[in-house]
């Protein structure tokens, strides 16, 4: 029943709603008849009204020396509810006494690199997504050009367009050194540097990002797995060893 569910909203059990709505409906009654009503057993419907009593929302009175149950007026719920609020503000208020150092145990623990793994199209499509939400400016990349094609035959036209799209709002420039089989790639669609060398030399066949404080590695030998590694740190140093590569490049 919808009313039972709210009392349950109050804390009430479920014994303990099926109980107090049995005892609305029949008014002062004996333990029996209540018990047969919420369909809970005698001594189970004994604990319960001792339980409702307690909560001020049962009354007892003796009737020709028979101990009678009676509801009080739904209105008293009222009281349950203002008392709910006031213990959340209490524990809300003891919450931001604690915050302080719960929030220093996060900055701690953040500073060790989060990583997620992912395997398929879904990993390329979280390592763009990831990319988006970043803040990136600058995509420093490492992959082969066939690459490229294999991982835009995962998606559809439209949603290459998408996210190239949405790249370029972002205002995300490309600085990336890739290979291909075929020789230098003559023209692309997103402003950037790049450095070409050739495959035979260097058969690259998945693609590095660093971009922001992550790193993503996807592989595409076998399965496609996708690795998001998140480190200022470990950033940092890719960023370094890119720019290692970027000058190496200009002497193969």
């Amino acid at each position: 029943m919808a009313f039972e569910v709210e009392l349950k909203k109050l804390g009430f059990s479920d014994k303990e709603a099926k109980v107090y709505f049995a005892l609305l409906e029949l008014g002062s009654s004996p333990v029996q008849q209540i018990a047969e009503k919420a369909a809970v057993n005698r001594a189970t419907t004994y604990v319960v009204l001792e339980a409702l009593r307690k909560r001020g929302v049962v009354s007892v009175v003796e009737k020709d020396d028979k101990t009678m149950f009676i509801a009080e007026s739904p209105r008293t719920l009222l009281r349950l509810f203002r008392a709910k609020e006031q213990e959340l503000k209490e524990k809300q208020e003891e919450f931001k006494k604690a915050l302080p150092e719960l929030e220093a145990i996060f900055n701690v623990a953040t500073d060790r690199p989060r990583v997620k793994f992912f395997e398929g199209s879904e990993g390329v499509r979280a390592v763009r997504e990831d990319i988006l939400r970043s803040g990136a400016k600058i995509l420093y990349d490492i992959y082969s050009l066939e690459y490229v094609d294999q991982i835009r035959s995962l998606f559809s036209d439209d949603e290459n367009e998408d996210f190239l799209k949405k790249r370029q709002e972002a205002g995300i420039t490309i600085k990336s050194i890739y290979t291909s089989d075929t020789g230098p790639f003559a023209e692309f669609k997103l402003k950037g540097e790049r450095k070409f060398l050739p495959k035979e030399k260097f058969p690259f066949s998945g693609d590095v990002l660093i971009y922001d404080d992550r790193i993503a590695l996807t592989t595409l030998k076998g399965r496609i797995m996708s690795v998001i590694i998140e480190s200022k740190e470990i950033a940092d140093t890719m960023r370094l060893v890119f720019e290692l590569a970027w000058i190496g490049a200009d002497h193969v």
